[in-house]
């Protein structure tokens, strides 16, 4: 129970502070995504919380308007898409654009550690393992991120949720957001490849 507190009240500081101290970056990162292309500044999703619970994720819009209705796109090594604009790009190499979600994390619908938040049509293919996943808030940083972000499958990232699920304390948040940061500025696990989006169940895993 109190290594429970001690994670919200890091959550709250982890967010809050940032939040103060990257307001003028984010005002400029604000102003530079309206000048580059035309659309919201935030691109807000609806994603799966604890327990199944859905909430509006923000995100700085990394990505032409009408994006999503031309299929889901995967960041791949090598290849443009055509569909992030210029300042997309360089909010993604460097994670900028997650910035909007310690807003997420103030209001207790998300936590600076925990798995990926993940959207509705994926968890609705999870199987009772993969659903495990959702028994914690999802995070901006996790356990999966720091063991290879998007190069990981799906089955894979599950993996690493479910064992943080297990595993859990405290310590283990003060680990993997200590791991983060050398991660993040490495540019490790950035790209993926199609085929590691595909959800499959345990019966299913590739031997």
């Amino acid at each position: 129970m109190v290594e429970r507190w001690l994670k919200r009240w890091l959550d709250i500081a982890l967010a809050a502070v940032p939040l103060v101290v990257t307001f003028p970056l984010m005002a400029v990162i604000a102003t530079a995504i309206k000048l580059d292309s035309s659309g919201p500044v935030l691109f807000v999703q609806e994603r799966v919380g604890k327990d199944g619970k859905l909430f509006r994720a923000y995100k700085f819009r990394t990505m032409i308007q009408g994006a999503a209705a031309q299929g889901a796109g995967f960041l791949i090594e090598g290849q443009d898409d055509p569909r992030i604009t210029k300042v997309g790009k360089y909010l993604r190499r460097w994670s900028l654009d997650e910035l909007p979600q310690f807003m997420n994390i103030l209001k207790g619908e998300m936590s600076v550690v925990g798995p990926r938040p993940t959207l509705l049509y994926q968890v609705e293919q999870y199987d009772e393992f993969q659903k495990r996943r959702l028994e914690v808030k999802p995070g901006i940083t996790g356990w999966a991120q720091i063991h290879g972000r998007n190069v990981l499958s799906w089955p894979e990232r599950i993996e690493y949720d479910v064992w943080y699920v297990d595993n859990w304390s405290f310590r283990l948040d003060i680990e993997i957001i200590l791991k983060t940061l050398p991660v993040l500025l490495k540019r490790e696990g950035l790209y993926a490849h199609k085929e590691n989006f595909i959800i499959r169940s345990q019966d299913e895993k590739p031997r």
